[in-house]
């Protein structure tokens, strides 16, 4: 828990919206958290990005995958089991990627009790 408060933070500090962590450990095996968060341009995005990846090299932990960065619209950063998404808000609106895990999770909790 330590590393996702000192993501939250990170991306508190450069002002993100919205920020949101998904315990996604019962519906993936790509992660145990995804960090979401919003911005109000690439600019931004890029910035908390940046703190992110700092203030975790900081803490002695490097990002193991970005992808995204020149467009700045989505940023993804791998951190192994915490996979923290940086949007503009229009994309994220656009995307949703939230929605789609929890109506994900309870997809599977349906199927499940009906076993």
């Amino acid at each position: 828990m330590e590393r996702l408060d000192i993501i939250k933070k990170a991306l508190e500090d450069k002002k993100a919206l919205n920020i949101e962590i998904l315990d996604v450990s019962e519906q993936t095996s790509l992660g145990d958290y995804f960090v979401i968060a919003s911005c109000q341009s690439a600019i931004q995005v890029r910035a908390c990005v940046d703190e992110v990846e700092e203030k975790m090299l900081d803490a002695g932990i490097p990002v193991k995958h970005k992808e995204g960065y020149q467009s700045g619209s989505w940023i993804l950063l791998d951190y192994g089991d915490i996979i923290v998404h940086v949007m503009q808000q229009e994309t994220r609106e656009f995307y949703s990627i939230e929605r789609l895990w929890t109506e994900a999770g309870t997809a599977r909790q349906n199927s499940e009790n009906q076993e």
